[in-house]
């Protein structure tokens, strides 16, 4: 645990740094009433008995490759209650970059945005966090996971990587938040227009048959 006086720490890990005096000194003291487990680091890192000490209902996002800090069996064997994700496509809510870069460049390029800022990145999750709650996942998608049908929950908080219409959701936001905020060189003056034009690269690329 990072704490106030502790060698080592530069600048950026001291903003998330505790008090010296904390009682957290260890990984297992730092889950006990948690909500959530954001994990960016190696596999098999965190216990069965850690997440039983979290709080109700917690956010696990085990994103180690290839295996995540706790497996998706064990943690779901652990709590019945847990909002579980990984990097893994053989697991449900796999989180991973390409839901994220590819559709982030299409909306700031589109609008010739001279940078990519936190408005922007902040809309590319909001349109994500929209598009998972839509409903209607295409059937090319659930074909493609093996999946009879995929509704917002616990087993679905985020789109699939595949899905299609991640491109139309994701880059029309992005491109929205660049106009909003300045830094569009070339706004889009018509944002449905935009969509529709879109979801035809969509179709071209043959993503999808039906959107």
């Amino acid at each position: 645990v990072i704490y106030d006086g502790r060698s080592g720490i530069n600048g950026y890990k001291r903003e998330f740094s505790q008090p010296a005096n904390t009682k957290i000194r260890t990984l297992a003291d730092a889950f006990i009433d948690a909500d959530v487990f954001v994990g960016l680091s190696v596999g098999g890192l965190v216990s069965q008995q850690m997440l039983k000490s979290m709080a109700p209902r917690p956010i696990v996002l085990a994103m180690a490759n290839p295996d995540p800090e706790i497996s998706y069996p064990d943690a779901i064997a652990a709590r019945d209650d847990i909002i579980m994700a990984t990097g893994r496509s053989d697991f449900p809510n796999q989180v991973n970059n390409v839901l994220g870069f590819p559709f982030i460049f299409r909306g700031a390029l589109d609008c010739r945005a001279s940078c990519i800022n936190d408005a922007m990145k902040i809309a590319a999750t909001m349109a994500l966090a929209e598009l998972a709650k839509a409903g209607n996942v295409p059937q090319a998608i659930l074909n493609a996971y093996d999946l009879p049908s995929l509704d917002y929950g616990p087993d679905y908080i985020i789109p699939k990587p595949m899905d299609p219409r991640v491109l139309i959701y994701e880059s029309v936001a992005v491109a929205k938040a660049a106009m909003d905020t300045g830094v569009a060189q070339q706004p889009i003056n018509d944002l449905a227009a935009y969509a529709t034009r879109l979801e035809r690269l969509a179709y071209s690329l043959g993503t999808s048959s039906s959107l």
